[in-house]
């Protein structure tokens, strides 16, 4: 018999050789009709993977991250049959399942595919998939492997099986399908009733351009037709809300090649949208004690060979620059924090003044790869909203807390209400990844996991996700289109002030060192800018968006009015502006919902006598003919709503 530990902590016994199929019956029926994966003793494992020894067993459905993840790397075989059997000849290399969906790498020969090919390819996998047939591994010798691939002339999975240890090879089979596999599969093919290839794409062997182009076939699948019809839908809403295609219709940024690539120039409404996003996080800091600090754009390398950051990340980084003087190295700033700690370092502090809260809005610079840049989310240079306190270990709880305080207070007020906190601690089995003392990390991944309990966050651990150099709580956000994105981190870090040895003076007037917190509600405010332009498809909050109202006078003879409206709005400080061109209101109309301005004030003989403005709102909805007065008290009542109080 063999004890199985489930992941609420009850035990139970069975017969050596269960499965975790079985298992899931002795639960309840219902649950092994849903079960698709399992880990076992955090391997992954099949459903009929016969388990013979204690265990801890999760059992995993198509809603659990590693369901899905099994879902589609099934699925990457079934396509990989159906182009086999479609392409003859073709050369397979690797097919994993990705973030939504998966891929294979082929290798056609001389031949091509396009996206007039997806039915065919569509048409087949579903044939096979119907079929029902198991997912079955088995081990190999590597002699056999070799021998497989060699006869089929596959020189990539050749190379393959030649990096594996023998004793280590297993391949899946199913129908007339068998491919070098690690496992990690649902229990047949049935369960898959829905596949769309979404495109194709080039792709080095093994991601090294010296090596052939491959085809990377991308695509995905779902238990249900109706969720891929839902997916689709959401794929092309997804693309009318590519922020970078609303931030050319907003007029918000742009790229410029001789200006070089992931370097964002930000045009006066883009800038203005910034500047209003700092002063409102400005505003908060004040009232939470931060003090804004200004720190240079580059640093001397020893400064980052001191922090660790050049060690971790120079490969990342922007080459040094050389000065006149020998040996004199310089890099573009990577990250504000060690020019922080040098801030605190310029005086001797004592228990009594601490904590200190020092915030910038830095711009920060690294290398990534030209593959890897996309619009705002990925660039070369960005403004973070950092912030470092240093404070006594007694006073990081309540540190902590606030931080968190400040960073629900930011996602609320620009409407991300669904989140999830991430708590990312060190992955115990690979120490040489952080830096820091054991102890140190276990105080630190406990601070945060407790601050986290006590303000009643919904939150989940991820072992190895940590920063090198401390644990971090994580906002993991969900927008709009029900996708997750990481928005503000709070980091707690012994590291830092060791490295630089910080120190205050305590109440036995000895020197101790402080504890580190490093937070950025935005994180970056290009990448924030991006995805709550996705998010709201490019409808700002009200307290937030360039241009709140737009006065569209009838006639030329109704542009006086039209500027007195102008006037008594700005006075009450809502932002305006006149569109006096020589067009119809109808087309002014239109631009001014292109443009995505939530008010439209129209002016004419009738709103001129009766000292009113005809109001429309963005989407079509007419508020009718009322006072300026009216108008002001409803934009001010609805930014209140949303923007919260701090």
């Amino acid at each position: 018999m063999i004890n199985i530990t489930l992941p609420d902590g009850t035990t139970k016994e069975f017969e050596s050789g269960s499965r975790p199929i079985d298992v899931a019956k002795s639960i309840s029926e219902g649950l092994a009709r849903n079960v698709i994966s399992a880990k076992f003793n955090d391997t992954i494992v099949e459903t009929v993977t016969p388990l013979t020894e204690d265990g801890h067993l999760i059992l995993y459905t198509w809603n659990d991250p590693e369901g899905k993840k099994a879902f589609w790397h099934s699925s990457s075989h079934i396509v990989a049959q159906a182009l086999e059997e479609l392409y003859p000849g073709i050369k397979l290399t690797i097919g994993p399942a990705i973030e939504n969906g998966f891929y294979y790498d082929v290798d056609f020969g001389d031949r091509t595919i396009s996206e007039k090919d997806f039915p065919a390819i569509e048409k087949k996998a579903l044939e096979i998939a119907r079929g029902k047939h198991d997912f079955k591994m088995r081990p190999v010798s590597k002699a056999e492997a070799l021998s497989l691939y060699k006869e089929q002339g596959n020189e990539y999975k050749v190379e393959l099986i030649e990096n594996l240890e023998d004793g280590s090879i297993t391949f899946c089979d199913h129908d007339t399908f068998t491919d070098l596999c690690r496992g990690g599969h649902i229990p047949n093919t049935g369960i898959v009733k829905a596949i769309k290839i979404l495109n194709v794409a080039g792709a080095y062997w093994r991601g090294d351009e010296n090596n052939t182009q491959l085809t990377r076939v991308y695509g995905i699948s779902f238990p249900k037709q109706k969720e891929l019809t839902e997916y689709l839908a959401m794929i092309e809403e997804a693309k009318k809300r590519d922020h970078r295609k609303l931030g050319k219709e907003l007029e918000l940024f742009t790229f410029s090649k001789k200006v070089g690539q992931g370097l964002p120039l930000w045009l006066p409404k883009g800038a203005a949208l910034r500047e209003r996003l700092e002063q409102f996080l400005k505003k908060a800091q004040k009232k939470a004690g931060y003090e804004m600090v200004v720190t240079p754009h580059i640093g001397q390398k020893e400064l980052y060979v001191t922090s660790g950051h050049y060690a971790k990340y120079g490969e990342d980084s922007f080459q040094p620059i050389h000065t006149p003087k020998e040996d004199e190295e310089f890099l573009l700033k990577p990250m504000n924090c060690p020019h922080h700690c040098e801030i605190y370092n310029a005086k001797p502090f004592s228990y009594r003044e601490l904590p200190k809260r020092y915030a910038e809005f830095g711009t920060v610079y690294r290398y990534e790869q030209s593959g890897e840049l996309h619009g705002l989310t990925r660039v070369r240079g960005f403004t973070q909203d950092d912030a470092h306190i240093f404070c006594t270990p007694e006073q990081l709880d309540q540190e902590f807390k606030a931080v968190i305080d400040l960073s629900l207070y930011v996602l609320g007020s620009l409407g991300f209400e669904d989140f999830t906190a991430q708590v990312s601690v060190r992955d115990p089995k690979t120490p040489e990844k952080y830096i820091g003392s054991v102890d140190n990390w276990e105080k630190a991944e406990a601070a945060i996991i407790n601050a986290a309990k006590e303000k009643g966050l919904s939150y989940i651990i991820e072992e190895g996700e940590a920063a090198f150099y401390g644990p971090k709580l994580d906002f993991m956000v969900k927008d709009a289109l029900g996708r997750q994105w990481q928005l503000g981190t709070i980091q707690v870090d012994y590291n830092l002030p060791e490295r630089f040895d910080l120190t205050y003076k305590g109440s036995d007037n000895e020197l101790h060192r402080p504890v580190m917190i490093h937070r950025a509600p935005f994180g970056s405010m290009e990448r924030f800018i991006a995805l709550l332009l996705e998010h709201t498809g490019g409808n700002f909050p009200l307290w937030l968006i360039p241009e709140q109202a737009i006065v569209l006078p009838v006639s030329e003879k109704h542009e006086k009015y039209a500027q007195k409206v102008l006037n008594s709005l700005e006075n009450n400080e809502i932002r305006a502006l006149i569109d006096d061109r020589n067009e119809t209101v109808g087309k002014k109309i239109r631009e001014a919902e292109m443009n995505k301005i939530p008010f439209m004030l129209i002016v004419g003989e009738n709103e001129e006598l009766s000292n009113t403005i005809s109001v429309r709102k963005h989407g079509g909805e007419d508020l009718g003919s009322i006072s300026i007065e009216t108008f002001t008290d409803l934009v001010t009542k609805e930014i209140n709503s949303t923007l919260k109080s701090f």
